[in-house]
This record gives C-alpha cells, structure tokens and sequence, in this order.
C-alpha cells in the first residue's frame, strides 16, 4: 500500500524545517511553515515544569521540531524555557525552526477574550508568535481559571461566530501563522465555514485504529482541513480505560512485523497523511515511535485495523461533573462524537 495518495491527501515533503529527514512535514492552506507530521505534547497529569521542559530538550535533541501546548495543560512556559535553553546551546538556531501549536481554553472562548489568551499565551512561551492556535474544544465556559472536572453550570452558550472573527483577527495581526480547530464535529465544521472568512487550517481529534473517524476524515480532505490525531495510541489518564494497547489485531500485526503496537498504530496513521501527537517523557519510547517512516502496512493489515471493533474514549459528558446541571446548554451542543 502506498504511503501517502496525492489525491486524497496533504503532500508531503522534507521541509527545511526540520533538520532530521526522519519527520516529513505536510503543507497546510495558511501562510504558515510546513507542518512536521510527528509532534510531541510536553502535557502530564500531575503536572511536573521541570519534567516537561527535560521532555522538550530531549525530544528537539532527536529531532522533534513540532510542539502540541495548550492554556489548560499549564505546559506553555516550561515548553518556551525548552525552546529558548535549546537555541542558546545551538541544538536549534531560532525559534524558526520550530513549530509551536497552543488552543484556546474554554473560559476565554468569548469574543473579547481571545486576543487577550493568544497574548497570555506568548508570554508564557516568549515568543512573538504562535504557528497554529486552535479553539480547544466546541464549548465556551464561565471566565475565570480553568478547571477539571467543569461544573455543568459554568457552561454558557458559545458565540462561535463572534469567537471565530476574533481567532481570525489573531491571524491578521501576526500573532498566529494560522487557526484551526480541535475536537469539532462535521455539524461544527458546517456552522463554522458559513461564515469564516478564513477556514480553519487544522481539525485535531481523537484518532487511532479504535476510533476511526473515516466520514470526519473523508469531510475535511474534500475541505482541505488538515486533520492531528490526538490519543493515536489510545490516550491515558483520568477519563476512561485504553483499549488500544489491549486490541489482539494490533498486537497479530506487530508481531508479524517485528514492530511494537505504537509504532503500527502511528504508521497507519502516516499512510493516511494525518499528523499525530503523542506525550511521552521516556526516550527510548521517543525514539522508537520515529522509526515509522521507512516500512509499510499491506493491504491485509489495513483490512484487519478496518474491522476492528470502535470506541471512543474523549467524550463531553466525561468532562463534567457529576453533580449540577447545564442551563441553556444541550449535551448535544458540545458533544464531539461524531454522528
């Protein structure tokens, strides 16, 4: 099977964005740099500045060059403090030749607010610009600190249309490079591109061979939405159980490959053109996953990965308390399972 189909996916090519021929990258529809299809997000639960900023420095020493943060993750300063120690002892020779995505958290998913978060932002990473923000997830929130699990009563009607003239104006002012979006659904994308003057570069969702999202991804190919598959290996933490790294075909498939699960569950990923986050502190573990670039699926083991039984693990209703409840809000309104 071939890697990538021209027709149906981003190209990809070797951008002198990244100095290791290890990471292809893929041209987004923004004036943006290419984006390295192989991206590390420095985000653990709890969260450690010092772990993360030695996560950074060893992932950009193999040749990462694509960094995932985010306002609610708290990883923003600790990747900037990375980012900065590592030009100053020449690992890299500028900011420019990395590639920094942050989103916007739900609290200032307000229209007055979202100039004020992406300028938060590059303060805590001390940078002048961002080269993708994306809005976190399709639901505004009640101003004020982020928290886990969100008090059902903190969610309020989200004025997408206001907040999305605001993510635009984030791009014409230089702040951004380019704007996407992350957990929307094809009924999200719909609402957003009837009015966005500038379409969103970037739809990252959850993705992997137990979460398939074939009618998403066919959607935004035809739209020229990159899509960044966040959990490609299953995801872990507080919200539900990882069938991926349980699932036997995978494991059938590995095995016959001399390759470990992670390392087919990314390169099924890749021959699709889809960009892929993963968190990972270990560096055997960040070295292992790039070595995904130079074998193949055949046609069989992509019929298998197609039959494998589907679960979604990220889910609204597991973002919220248990108690209280919504007002003027559907669970429908900010759900992310695609229907």
């Amino acid at each position: 099977m071939e890697a990538i189909n021209a027709s149906t996916a981003p190209r990809l090519q070797y951008g002198h964005l990244n100095p290791s021929p290890q990471i292809p990258t893929v041209h987004l529809n923004a004036n943006a740099m290419p984006l390295p299809l192989r991206i590390l997000s420095p985000a653990e639960h709890p969260f450690d500045p010092l772990r993360t900023k030695s996560a950074v420095s060893t992932a950009i020493e193999l040749g990462y060059r694509h960094f995932d943060t985010a306002a609610f993750n708290q990883s923003e300063k600790p990747l900037g403090d990375a980012i900065a120690e590592a030009t100053s002892l020449g690992l890299i020779e500028s900011r420019g030749e990395v590639f920094v995505t942050s989103k916007l958290w739900c609290t200032d998913c307000h229209p007055d607010l979202v100039l004020p978060a992406i300028r938060s932002t590059l303060r805590k990473l001390g940078m002048e610009y961002l080269d993708l923000y994306l809005i976190h997830w399709p639901m505004s929130l009640t101003p004020g600190p982020p928290a886990f699990p969100i008090r059902r009563e903190d969610v309020v009607p989200m004025d997408l249309k206001g907040v999305w003239a605001a993510m635009e104006e984030c791009q014409r002012l230089g702040l951004t490079r380019a704007i996407g979006v992350s957990n929307f659904t094809t009924n999200k994308l719909d609402d957003l591109l009837q009015f966005a003057d500038i379409h969103p570069a970037v739809n990252q969702v959850e993705m992997n061979p137990v979460w398939q999202q074939h009618k998403l991804k066919e959607y935004c190919a035809e739209r020229g939405i990159h899509i960044t598959a966040y959990s490609p290996l299953g995801g872990r933490g507080r919200v539900s159980n990882n069938t991926l790294m349980d699932c036997q075909v995978l494991k059938e498939i590995a095995a016959a490959k001399g390759k470990t699960l992670a390392q087919v569950s990314l390169r099924w990923l890749y021959e699709q053109g889809v960009s892929f986050v993963v968190k990972s502190f270990n560096k055997e573990r960040l070295e292992e996953n790039l070595k995904i670039f130079d074998w193949e699926l055949t046609d069989d083991d992509w019929l298998k990965i197609s039959e494998i039984p589907q679960k979604k693990r990220i889910y609204a209703e597991a973002m919220l308390s248990n108690d209280g409840s919504l007002h003027g809000v559907a669970i429908s309104d900010i759900d992310i399972v695609e229907i």
